[in-house]
């Protein structure tokens, strides 16, 4: 596996980040032995990092995890959507009794936008700055789905690691181009920042190109690791063969690409119409203030997440 220090910070990381979403109940929903099970094998073969968040509810994956893989040789990441002391203490407390862990390598605010909502966050900041001192944050970050945000994060010292979305298509930028998003990218990581990007394959929109979008987030030289959410052992292989730069048997390329895979639509859809609109296939339609898939008719195609302003629509 390949290992990259995160910017500043002394937190070693494996090039492939385990994104844990993808197996929790927002999306396969696997059991905490079966999501524990997927890890554990990750961690033997070299992936020492893993992205979580409040939201996902992971936490006893993680947790069950942890009772095989030594605690001071495995990193975790996780956010929280925290903007006070009160909050932050709350997300904070849940993150560590959930995993039943003493410290969070990387606590991140969620899904920031651009220096004011970083500013109106700044209060649960300064409660991470003081659990840092405590020893029981390593690094403080943000994740972020604009370039606003990462541009943004460059006035404040304290933030030392970012989780912005990167891909080909630059699929699920919110206020830019892929090109802006890795200047600013780049712009982070020239002044010490560690950067671990997320979405390299769109949210599983992209999965008809994804050659070019492994050779693309591989060449990014300023991603010190990517995030792939991972719901099956042959995925974990595939994504370290691929990472490793190892021959792919045809068997192991069926098996993952013969996986069975879903247009869903997240709770947090508004219903606002664009991905019906785009739909050339007739597959979606708003019912009862939300976007609804027509499985019979859905092709897959994922354009319609092309066009949804929320990025609440994924392919798994």
């Amino acid at each position: 596996m390949i290992y990259n220090v995160l910017g500043k910070t002394d937190i070693k990381v494996s090039k492939i980040a385990f994104g844990s979403l993808t197996m929790g109940p927002l999306q396969r929903n696997l059991t905490t032995v079966e999501g524990a099970s997927l890890i554990k094998y990750a961690y033997d073969q070299g992936i020492n990092f893993i992205d979580t968040a409040e939201l996902y509810e992971t936490y006893g994956h993680i947790r069950e995890a942890l009772k095989y893989i030594p605690r001071d040789t495995f990193v975790i990441a996780s956010k929280s959507y925290a903007y006070s002391k009160e909050t932050a203490k709350a997300s904070f407390e849940k993150a560590i009794l959930e995993m039943d862990t003493d410290y969070i390598d990387v606590f991140m605010l969620h899904e920031q936008m651009n220096a004011f909502t970083l500013k109106g966050h700044y209060e649960a900041i300064e409660y991470f700055l003081k659990l840092k001192s405590e020893g029981r944050i390593k690094a403080i970050g943000v994740s972020t789905h604009y370039v606003e945000c990462v541009r943004a994060i460059l006035r404040y010292p304290e933030i030392e690691v970012v989780h912005p979305i990167t891909n080909v298509n630059g699929l699920g930028i919110q206020d830019g181009s892929r090109q802006e998003m890795e200047l600013a990218i780049r712009a982070f990581k020239s002044s010490g920042g560690g950067v671990f990007g997320m979405k390299p394959l769109g949210g599983g929109n992209l999965l008809a190109s994804v050659d070019a979008c492994f050779n693309y987030v591989l060449d990014q030289s300023d991603l010190d690791a990517i995030a792939f959410g991972m719901q099956s052992k042959a995925e974990i292989d595939y994504n370290v063969r691929r990472v490793k730069g190892l021959e792919i048997s045809e068997s192991l390329k069926n098996e993952v690409s013969t996986t069975d895979k879903k247009l869903q639509v997240a709770d947090w859809c508004t219903g606002c119409g664009a991905c019906v609109k785009k739909c050339d296939h007739k597959a979606l339609r708003i019912q009862n203030g939300q976007a609804v898939v027509t499985r019979e008719t859905c092709v897959l195609c994922g354009y319609c997440a092309s066009v949804c302003p929320e990025f609440c629509i994924k392919v798994y």
